[in-house]
């Protein structure tokens, strides 16, 4: 056997030594590597837990906005919360002095603390332009004829419907001259374009009550949300004194501090919810109530008719599941995973 000269001996142990050198840098460079990764991942997570906000079971933050198909509403995530509904001694006297009575109000109490899980709601209420888009897809017919209304509330016209409410409207516009029974229709379509089956039975619905008022107070507790007189109306919303007797595009008032637009003023928005004359029996998760026998439907919002002092956040009104009005709308409502 051919002896190795020790010269090539002596190069080749070299070669050795610097491929062990190499391997051990490689080694040491990658542990660094994760261990900066793995540190900045932690410093970025004491951060976000630190300074960020509250997400939601969703995995939504509150206040993120999504659509979930082209022709979908925008929604706003709503957080999970607790507040106190209905109004106290004090506002009910003070609505009585600013044209109402003790009569109109007395259904706004007891006032009682509700707790809700998040869920998310209509950034703004639904438009004639998304409406329409459920009747070109489905064919649907509502029935005949709209209140033309008035204080108090005037004739049916049977020429009247969404589409001819007695005034002029953009796309943008609240649609108006919807009954409880039309609100729902829209909404099994929705629940149509997420899911398979057309129902009720999707993650689209109509807002309980509570819900509704937890998002228009939206963590106020004043009269109105942007404070407790009414003198700050017209910066804020569309009622009888600015309105010029008809509905507005939506979205020109500010938003509330959750980021949604026109929940007072505008059109009442249809809620879930059986009506009862108080809230001696009223659910303290936020849930809708409901009647085996059938009921009258709480709206809740005022709108581009009536006076100030019923843009209040705990103003409620209520009226039958078929009823339509030029002032009638509605929002939608989603529940979140």
């Amino acid at each position: 056997m051919l002896e190795i000269p020790i010269f090539w001996r002596n190069e080749i142990t070299k070669l050795r030594e610097i491929t062990r050198m190499k391997q051990i840098q490689m080694f040491l460079l990658l542990a660094v590597l994760i261990f900066a990764v793995t540190t900045l991942g932690q410093e970025t997570k004491s951060a976000a837990d630190a300074s960020g906000p509250t997400v939601s079971t969703s995995g939504r933050a509150p206040g993120t906005m999504f659509r979930d198909c082209p022709d979908c509403p925008e929604m706003v995530v709503v957080s999970e919360g607790d507040f106190t509904m209905g109004s106290s001694d004090s506002e009910k006297s003070w609505a009585a002095s600013h044209g109402g009575s003790a009569e109109s109000v007395s259904d706004e109490s007891p006032q009682h603390h509700v707790s809700l899980p998040s869920f998310a709601l209509g950034k703004y209420d639904v438009t004639r332009g998304e409406y329409a888009a459920f009747v070109r897809d489905t064919g649907y017919r509502a029935g005949v004829g709209c209140f033309e209304s008035s204080m108090p509330k005037s004739n049916k016209r049977a020429d009247g419907n969404w589409q001819n409410p007695g005034f002029e409207q953009t796309d943008r516009d609240p649609v108006t001259c919807v009954s409880w029974e039309d609100a729902r229709a829209y909404i099994a379509w929705l629940n149509g374009k997420v899911s398979r089956a057309k129902s009720q039975a999707g993650p689209y619905r109509l807002p309980s009550e509570a819900e509704w008022e937890y998002a228009a107070r939206a963590g106020t507790t004043t009269r109105f949300w942007w404070g407790d007189n009414d003198d700050g109306a017209a910066a804020h919303a569309w009622y009888k004194d600015n309105s010029d007797g008809k509905t507005h595009a939506v979205g020109l008032k500010p938003a509330n501090p959750f980021g949604l637009y026109d929940m007072v003023g505008n059109v009442w928005q249809w809620t879930e919810d059986c009506y009862a004359d108080n809230y001696a029996k009223a659910s303290l998760n936020g849930s809708a109530a409901e009647s085996p026998d059938g009921c009258m439907r709480v709206d809740r919002g005022s709108c581009w008719l009536y006076p100030s002092w019923l843009l209040r956040s705990a103003t409620r009104e209520r009226n039958p599941a078929d009823f339509r009005d030029v002032i009638m709308g509605f929002r939608v409502a989603r529940t979140l995973p």
